[in-house]
């Protein structure tokens, strides 16, 4: 006679997740590796508990997002597209402007395309800050640094 082995399989609930702060330094990083790399933080993907429909991660701050890098001539080439949905209402941004501008939105960008498009996306999106020079307010979190290679 057999017996059949059940196993349980482990599911994290929002209660029992630990987050920490990271802090990362964009100041020569390319661009999609490193969002890469804070979209998996964000969501949860490099805990052993992580549960693909729970907010599982941890808070990441960014900052000199004004000195992130590009390979090739993305920086001269990229651009990106919005539409107001009026008539005539499509509006191109050159990412060399943006930069100028607002640099914060090119990284903000970059991530929000590598998570869910839904509400855990955008859940896990705001523990996401990003900060053009290199100071931050969130030093009571005793941020940790992070190294994106």
């Amino acid at each position: 006679m057999s017996k059949t082995l059940s196993f349980k399989t482990y599911s994290a609930k929002p209660a029992e997740v630990e987050r920490k702060w990271y802090v990362v330094d964009a100041d020569g990083q390319m661009l999609g590796r490193m969002a890469s790399e804070i979209a998996k933080v964000l969501r949860g993907k490099h805990k052993p508990q992580f549960t693909p429909h729970v907010d599982t991660g941890d808070f990441i701050i960014v900052t000199n997002a004004e000195k992130v890098g590009f390979s090739g001539r993305k920086n001269e080439m990229k651009t990106y597209f919005t539409h107001s949905q009026y008539p005539g209402g499509g509006k191109i941004d050159h990412v060399k402007e943006l930069l100028k501008k607002k640099p914060e939105r090119v990284i903000e960008h970059a991530v929000w395309g590598m998570l869910p498009h839904n509400n855990l996306g955008r859940q896990l999106f705001r523990k996401l800050k990003v900060y053009a020079g290199p100071e931050h307010p969130h030093t009571a979190q005793s941020p940790i640094e992070m190294k994106v290679n």
